[in-house]
């Protein structure tokens, strides 16, 4: 039993630094109120508390509201050794009575028996909160996802950056609490120039005015909406759009504790470089917003955000115009010196670049994305001409100036300096679609070229890597394999090209490797990347058992896996799907004791003498000849649903006539009709997979 005490109080800790990593405000925000979160429910403390994250670019804090003073008391009952062992024939206590007592600390006296053990109960007073809110803000601490922690001073504490202030208050009541250096109180610190002191805190309940007060906003959401309304006003000011990248939001939420957007100009004359190579350098360097006007093309406006109200807000404008204009020039620089010379020409000088140790450089890679996307195109009736440029210049702009300064720009730069070469435009396009898809939900490559380079890549990848045993374990993939896996599959699948996964390992088995990829790398491969198929359909709702019942026949062909797994999906849902599988497993169990593989599905109909046998041997070679067309045109889902309508007919086969017949030819004969109809059904799935239960 406890006992429940009402007396709450709310809890405030702020932890104040120097500046955090912007990018990683809100993870470590939310991982430090989850570890504080976690610390309570451990200690009893949880029940009924509202906790509350904050994060700026100096602090992390959390207040929890409606937080016990106290842990409940709780009875605790000790069970200790057996009382013939605890006592000796005299009665007197044994070393094990002994050491139970010191253990429980108690006298033995003290303990009763029962059940023939000995037992002691006992009162446990809750701890007061104070004395655990230390070690629960602590542990929270020491858990946070940092990459490298530092040093600061002669301190021998780490964390992500120098501490510099702590608060902890309960109530009104500062916690004694010494963490990372800081000995805790009731002083924070406000803006860094508009109210660069310390600021009391009297409680959790004044802790966002006081602060707000003192021109720091300190709950990250408000502030990245208020920021995310300020751009978005400011773009339509200048007449034109905003645009807001999420990633770019955050950080300069993860930048700013009082916000407050301002526009600027640039040169005009920068907009005659691809748009692309400007906006990257406005928002990696500098951090800026891009105006676009209502067809979506660039205007010479940034949006910038400062940490401070500035009293003369055009003096800070015209400081960023020029900060920015040297970086655009320099933008405009690499623009101009990379279209001197043809992406052809930078074609030999890949040969100065390895790709992978072991596995050549990178144009041996280009060479073999050229035989594949040959092999590719020619399977698909793309064009093998315009494949295989595509695929010769798709590593080129690699070396140019533009994406060696934005790398971010690979493929996209490669595009216009091929527009301006003067290449084909599906040649130009597929030096950015190669990467497609990039990410998932991402667009797949438009042009046969595109798609037979991104193929080729990706397939060349997986092969030369897994060869050489690189194969993803656990979190760690460093040549991101897994997303090459899913490109494939995707393009494959989504594209509807008919070339089988064994087929296309294959045509990359057969090329010029440095190192001989090993023996089992088609193998390995192949189930691999059939495997990662299942947190694909996970995503889309359909159950392993679906796809678990495709993967049963050994298929390796995406786009008829895929196929398949919809038939099923649709034909899981059926009111008939349940009875059938049941009925399967029943077949492949009978099979399976009586031949298996061995079993002839040649049926007699002399030998059919129950009228159930019969009619399910009349509909079963009924069906044979509806389906077999449905299959051949891979109509899986049509043909299923045709399946579908043998229920009413194998369940009365199965309750009325007995496969084990005492005559040999009637049983096989019996066993010959249950193998025809396990047949029509294996064609498609092994639907005994999805039995339930």
């Amino acid at each position: 039993m406890s006992t429940q005490t009402n007396l709450t109080k709310s809890f405030l800790v702020e932890l104040g630094t120097e500046e955090l990593p912007p990018t990683q405000l809100k993870k470590l925000s939310d991982a430090f109120t989850a570890g504080i979160e976690d610390g309570l429910k451990e200690a009893g403390l949880a029940n009924g508390i509202e906790v509350i994250s904050f994060a700026s670019p100096r602090r992390l804090a959390v207040v929890v509201n409606n937080l016990a003073e106290k842990q409940d008391d709780r009875d605790d009952v000790l069970w200790g050794p057996p009382a013939n062992i605890a006592f000796d024939a005299d009665g007197k206590p044994t070393k094990a009575a002994e050491g139970f007592a010191k253990k429980a600390g108690i006298d033995l006296s003290d303990a009763t028996e029962e059940n023939g053990k000995l037992k002691v109960s006992r009162r446990i007073e809750g701890k007061a909160t104070t004395e655990l809110l230390e070690s629960i803000v602590q542990t929270s601490l020491d858990k946070l996802p940092i990459a490298k922690r530092m040093r600061w001073g002669s301190s021998r504490n780490e964390f992500v950056r120098p501490v510099q202030w702590l608060v902890m208050l309960f109530g009104e009541q500062v916690v004694e609490a010494e963490i990372l250096g800081a000995k805790a109180g009731n002083q924070s610190r406000g803006h860094r120039f508009h109210a660069n002191k310390d600021i009391t805190i009297n409680s959790s309940a004044d802790y966002q005015q006081a602060m707000r007060d003192a021109f720091v906003i300190v709950d990250y959401n408000e502030r990245k909406e208020l920021i995310r309304q300020q751009v978005t006003a400011k773009g339509e000011e200048v007449g034109g759009v905003a645009i807001i990248d999420e990633d770019l939001l955050d950080e300069v939420t993860g930048l700013n504790e009082w916000p407050t957007a301002l526009a600027g100009n640039f040169d005009e004359d920068f907009l005659r470089v691809p748009s692309e190579a400007l906006v990257s350098s406005m928002k990696e360097h500098q951090k800026y917003f891009h105006v676009e006007d209502k067809e979506g093309k660039l205007k010479p406006i940034f949006i910038t955000l400062t940490n401070i109200e500035s009293k003369d807000p055009q003096q800070v404008i015209e400081g960023n115009e020029k900060v920015i204009r040297p970086r655009l020039a320099d933008a405009a620089f690499f623009w101009d010196t990379d279209r001197k010379k043809t992406l052809e020409s930078r074609y030999e000088k890949l040969d100065t670049i390895v790709w992978v140790n072991k596995l050549g450089t990178l144009k041996a890679k280009t060479d073999r994305i050229g035989a594949l996307a040959d092999k590719v195109a020619t399977a698909i009736g793309a064009d093998n001409a315009l494949a295989q440029r595509a695929a010769k210049l798709c590593k080129t702009d690699l070396l140019t100036d533009m994406v060696y300064e934005f790398t971010d720009l690979q493929g996209i730069a490669g595009t216009y300096y091929a527009q301006g070469d003067g290449e084909h435009a599906d040649v130009a396009a597929a030096m950015q679609e190669q990467y497609m898809p990039a990410f998932a939900g991402d667009e797949l490559p438009a042009t046969q070229a595109g798609l037979c380079v991104a193929l080729a890549d990706r397939i060349d990848s997986l092969v030369g890597l897994f060869g050489l045993g690189q194969i993803p374990t656990g979190s760690k993939d460093p040549f991101a394999l897994r997303r090459a896996s899913l490109g494939v599959l995707r393009i494959l699948v989504e594209k509807e090209i008919d070339i089988d996964l064994g087929q296309l390992i294959d045509w990359a088995l057969e090329a010029n490797w440095e190192t001989a990829p090993k023996a089992e790398t088609k193998a390995t491969l192949t189930e691999y990347m059939l495997e990662r198929f299942s947190a694909w359909y996970k995503d889309e709702g359909i159950s392993a058992e679906v796809f678990q019942s495709v993967r049963a026949l050994g298929v390796t062909n995406a786009l008829d896996i895929n196929n398949r797994v919809q038939a099923v999906n649709s034909f899981s849902a059926m009111e008939e799907a349940q009875a059938l599988a049941a009925a399967n497993k029943r077949v492949s169990n009978i099979l399976a004791k009586n031949g298996g593989e061995a079993v002839v599905a040649d049926v007699n109909e002399a030998l059919l003498s129950e009228d159930a046998e019969k009619v399910l041997a009349t509909q079963v070679a009924e069906k044979q000849t509806e389906v077999q067309p449905l299959l051949a045109d891979a109509k899986y889902k049509e043909a299923l649903a045709s399946l579908a309508g043998l229920r009413d007919a194998v369940d009365a086969f199965f309750d009325n006539v007995m496969v084990m017949a005492d005559d040999e030819a009637v049983k096989n004969n019996r066993l010959a009709l249950l193998k025809q109809l396990q047949g029509l059904f294996i064609a498609i799935a092994d639907i005994s997979l999805l039995q339930q239960g």
